[in-house]
């Protein structure tokens, strides 16, 4: 079996002695450049008098440090892919001791109106999102929390190899989140894409061969003065006004492009460099290989697409230098040029990037869910089945839980059976409801589940656990429950569900809640419904003698020695041990 901490451990070793060596490279080749450029001035020094010599060695010295300087910026930028390296293994390694609180909640993502999003911990402080997320764009952890809240029920078996797949790909996942995480992208994909969608190109046709012809007239222009050939330097002046003048005439509108070019032009750059790492690697799952070819533009590659327009970009952008642009645009029409290259690639690709960022965010997503299966070996993908029983698991935990603290049940509960859960406080009810609603998440996005063994029919959650009052709409807590349970009586009339209540109707005296949830489980019931519903009210058990469909199961308390004892363990039939008077005695409340 896979050892997920003893790789994170090694892998943490060799990126560290990588981005230490590679430092030291960057060491001698800063000392190696300022040899080179101290030379170069001592030699034009000595050798001033004869200035052939010192133009050789300036020449010669101009060439070397830039070559330094370029081999320097290539090494820096392969340290800091190591350290990001590094980071991803010292996180993996804290994550895996249990230490992750300091990580994103995804609290946002919280929604009172959804299935389930609000009751099941999916999301916020030691939430299962909070766990599992690796995501390291914005769109990847949008598409990674769609993915958790989707309820789909359809093409599981397909994510299941997808998430196989690249849980048995730890290096190429960590390449991937590395190379993501090395450029911070301001600009959301979407007003990219909206930006590109609704651009108006400026520059008519003509603009692909002015600013050549330009250039090569003043190339010759500038030779032909060199040599006196043409003896009015004036005319050199003349010249570059013209051309800032032809400039000046779009100067307005290719200010208006530079301002959103330079929004994008980090973004570009990164997804260059991660669709490259896409279309590079060999996937044989399904979704993978459709993914893949997504990106696919005729004979391209969509990493090379993506790569020129970030040259064009970084081009326009040299624009801010105020020599450059004076005569850039004098001599050359530089910002013309560039700017016609931008609007031609936004013409003929602007309607495709939306697939390509799609994709790119899509692995984003899916790199976390790979990688909570591959630190996972023990769970098991449950087998996917069109009819039987809803959930058949052996020895199902809470994923949460650390195994030597988790205490798991087996449960098995057929299509259109209903469960009455009895249990004292604290005796592990609510967790085992949440236990349950994650498998169904987690099978439904095609994660393995905490268990021994699952055969799963797929179908959809919907819950009611934490409802609340609202100030702002002026709504009680009763009438808040009251709504979140239409909501679910009309959705059942709809299509199934699988139904998880936590002591319903507590906003009412015990009177009308025993008589209100016995009627509303008797409805569901009615309704061909599945689920379970988490109850101290032991007089709904007796729905049991009258309902086959209706099943009672229990977690016990037991007090030993003055002391209370759970053993959290699901089983069949009513709670007889209540411990409210108890722990109200104990804590010395009463």
């Amino acid at each position: 079996m896979v050892n997920p901490l003893k790789y994170y451990q090694e892998h943490l070793e060799k990126y560290q002695t990588e981005a230490k060596s590679l430092y030291k490279q960057m060491t001698a080749l800063s000392m190696l450049r300022l040899f080179v450029f101290l030379a170069a001035g001592f030699g034009i020094y000595f050798f001033f008098s004869q200035w052939q010599i010192a133009v050789s060695i300036g020449f010669l010295g101009i060439v070397l440090f830039i070559y330094l300087l370029s081999k320097y910026t290539d090494i820096k930028r392969q340290r800091e892919f190591h350290k990001a390296l590094v980071t991803i293994n010292e996180d993996e390694i804290k994550i895996a001791l249990g230490d992750f609180y300091d990580r994103d909640e995804g609290s946002e993502f919280q929604d009172p109106s959804h299935f389930y999003s609000l009751d099941i911990d999916l999301f916020g402080r030691g939430s299962f999102f909070q766990f599992m997320n690796r995501t390291t764009i914005n769109e990847g952890t949008q598409e990674l929390t769609n993915a958790l809240k989707a309820n789909d029920v359809e093409h599981i078996e397909s994510r299941q190899e997808a998430i196989k797949e690249l849980s048995s790909k730890p290096q190429w996942r960590q390449y991937y989140s590395a190379t993501s995480s090395l450029v911070d992208v301001d600009t959301p994909a979407k007003h990219i894409i909206t930006w590109l969608q609704n651009h108006k190109t400026f520059l008519p046709k003509v603009m692909f061969w002015i600013p050549l012809v330009f250039s090569i007239t003043t190339i010759v222009l500038l030779v032909l003065t060199v040599f006196e050939v043409v003896t009015n330097q004036a005319l050199i002046g003349y010249w570059l006004l013209l051309g800032l003048g032809v400039t000046g005439r779009y100067l307005k509108k290719i200010n208006v492009l530079a301002l959103n070019t330079d929004k994008v032009r980090d973004t570009f750059r990164q997804y260059a460099s991660l669709l490259d790492l896409i279309e590079n690697e060999t996937f044989s799952s399904e979704l993978l290989q459709q993914k893949q070819k997504q990106i696919q533009s005729g004979e391209k590659k969509a990493s090379e697409i993506f790569k020129t327009f970030s040259k064009s970009l970084d081009a326009l952008d040299n624009r801010n230098n105020l020599i450059g642009a004076i005569f850039g645009n004098g001599f050359f029409l530089t910002d013309i040029k560039h700017s016609y290259h931008i609007e031609q690639w936004i013409v003929k690709y602007g309607n495709k990037v939306s697939d390509w960022f799609e994709v790119v965010s899509f692995f984003d997503a899916y790199n976390s869910l790979g990688n909570y299966a591959y630190n996972h070996p023990d769970f098991v993908f449950p087998k996917i089945l069109k009819d039987g029983s809803v959930i058949k698991a052996e020895s199902l935990g809470h994923p949460l839980l650390k195994k030597e603290k988790r205490v798991d049940s087996d449960l098995t509960i057929d299509n259109e059976q209903f469960f009455i859960v009895t249990g004292a406080n604290m005796a592990g009810k609510s967790t085992f409801l949440r236990t349950v609603s994650l498998h169904i998440v987690m099978a439904n996005v095609g994660l393995p589940i905490c268990t021994k063994s699952s055969q799963y029919s797929p179908v959809k959650l919907i819950t009611s656990m934490r409802t609340t009052d609202s100030l702002t709409d002026d709504s009680s807590y009763f009438f808040s429950e009251l709504t979140r349970l239409k909501y679910i009586v009309d959705a059942i009339q709809k299509e199934p569900y699988f139904i998880i209540l936590d002591e319903i109707l507590k906003g009412t005296n015990s009177t009308d809640k025993a008589i209100g949830s016995r009627k509303f489980v008797e409805k569901l019931v009615a309704s061909n419904a599945t689920g379970i519903i988490a109850t101290h009210d032991l007089s709904l058990c007796e729905i049991e003698k009258e309902l086959d469909d209706v099943k009672n199961y229990y977690f016990d308390a037991e007090i030993i020695n003055d002391e209370l004892h759970f053993d959290y363990t699901l089983k069949e039939g009513v709670c007889q041990n209540m411990n409210a008077s108890f722990l109200l005695k104990k804590m010395q409340i009463v």
